[in-house]
């Protein structure tokens, strides 16, 4: 294990035992060669090095093996086959309430939980004013915790774990639970020891949450590792994933009617010639995420005069022009862009089905679809990312498109394309009358109006 290594797992696999019956496990620890359970593996040949100061996240759907593999850590399972080596003290909040006697008051907890969690009573004590502002929960510390709500249990919980300078912390869809300042909060308070040398594995169904506070994600599923490597693109196996165990409702009709338009050809929204404004691809297109149902071909970027480009000033135009080749039919194809600072974090996105009112349909295999998505950077200066998707929609959902709400629709689209990292360009400081012009403090300059003006006052 290298002294850069936080954990390390090896050929790690568990496997629990069901039985149909209690007295069939008593039957198989008397008579050994005799065994009526159903075996089912929860994890296969997991192999992971976590480092120090790393911040990973562990995503899949329900049952992935996701808690299993965090108990495993923890030292609350062992594997039943493999290495697991840990170097550091562990705090795992895997459970609300885990090591907490719902009998005792907030107070009491503090210092029992904080015992099973290795404190001495001094250290409790040096801490325990830090764990109760931390917490937050005002009077209700001197309250058993079976009167506290769930955001309050997770508070009191959490604020003991943040402080007692554990070197790996283990979080399973805890902080879900809170409220937004206290996910503030938390995020902070995890960013501080991270800072500090603290690896932390953070378990969320949220895709956002881990995209924005880990560098690297791994997709478990059925207890098998499908996907390794930046969260960005884990997220987007992630929902690949989810799909395709429900199926796309869109299907290619057996026969073409009359008022098919299938033989109509799909035209560009480009004027021009895409060639000449194809010298800036940002990226290897190879590394784009796909369900084979199209993939992309062509990506550039580029300012109001048509030209390449990637530095921009504020309040500049961009273009971004992007091709894909249709590979299997597509009813209805919706194209979008995000952009991220770079923190990693979204300051702005947009696809077709916010921006347009005519589509291309029923797009044949060998079909190419191109997109040109144009906005002006009023953002603060920097270096930003961005990365482009496709996915596609059936007829009769588009057509309802002003009578659902955007989060039915996420629900029913389907991931065709994604490249996380298409590509990055920078925004200069904006320049007016040939001097530097700053119109705005902060992320984005939004719209709107000052009104100042003088009141009378009356004697």
């Amino acid at each position: 294990m290298s002294s850069k290594t936080s954990i390390s797992l090896t050929n790690v696999s568990k496997v629990f035992k069901q039985y149909k019956k209690p007295a069939d496990r008593l039957k198989e620890i008397i008579f050994s060669n005799t065994s009526k359970a159903k075996e089912f593996w929860a994890l296969r040949n997991i192999n992971l090095e976590i480092f120090k100061g790393e911040t990973i996240g562990i995503i899949g759907r329900n049952g992935a093996g996701k808690s299993t593999l965090l108990q495993i850590i923890a030292k609350t399972l062992q594997p039943t086959t493999g290495n697991v080596d840990v170097h550091g003290r562990v705090a795992a909040l895997l459970e609300l309430g885990s090591g907490f006697n719902p009998e005792f008051t907030g107070h009491q907890n503090i210092f029992f939980n904080g015992r099973i969690l290795g404190l001495t009573q001094i250290e409790i004590e040096e801490r325990y004013e830090q764990i109760v502002a931390f917490a937050d929960i005002g009077d209700f510390i001197h309250q058993p915790v079976k009167t506290y709500s769930s955001g309050m249990f997770v508070r009191l919980a959490f604020a003991v774990k943040a402080n007692i300078d554990a070197s790996i912390i283990i979080i399973d869809e805890a902080l879900a639970v809170g409220d937004v300042f206290f996910r503030q909060k938390c995020f902070d308070r995890l960013e501080q020891q991270r800072k500090s040398g603290a690896t932390i594995l953070l378990v969320s169904h949220s895709m956002p949450d881990i995209e924005q506070y880990c560098k690297r994600a791994i997709l478990l599923d059925k207890g098998i590792t499908k996907f390794s490597g930046s969260s960005s693109d884990a997220a987007k196996h992630y929902y690949l994933l989810h799909q395709s165990s429900n199926k796309s409702v869109t299907v290619k009709p057996s026969k073409k009617s009359k008022n098919s338009d299938t033989s109509k050809p799909v035209k560009s929204a480009s004027k021009t010639d895409s060639t000449e404004r194809l010298s800036i691809t940002h990226t290897p297109l190879e590394s784009q995420i796909t369900n084979n149902q199209a993939r992309c071909i062509k990506l550039a970027t580029y300012n109001s005069k048509a030209e390449p480009c990637n530095n921009f000033r504020q309040g500049d135009k961009i273009v971004f022009y992007y091709e894909f080749e249709i590979n299997e039919f597509i009813e209805i194809p919706i194209c979008g862009i995000v952009i991220k600072n770079d923190r990693g974090i979204i300051v702005h996105g947009k696809n077709a089905w916010q921006t347009c009112e005519n589509l291309p349909e029923n797009l044949e295999p060998g079909t190419k679809l191109a997109c040109e998505q144009e906005m002006i950077l009023d953002l603060r200066t920097g270096e930003y990312t961005f990365e482009i998707g496709l996915v596609s929609l059936s007829k009769s959902l588009w057509h309802q498109r002003t009578r659902i709400s955007h989060k039915e629709m996420s629900a029913k689209r389907i991931r065709i394309c994604h490249i996380s990292n298409a590509g990055s360009f920078t925004i200069g400081v904006k320049i007016q009358n040939n001097v530097e012009f700053l119109p705005h403090y902060g992320l984005a300059n939004l719209p709107g109006k000052i009104k100042m003006y003088t009141l009378t006052s009356s004697v």
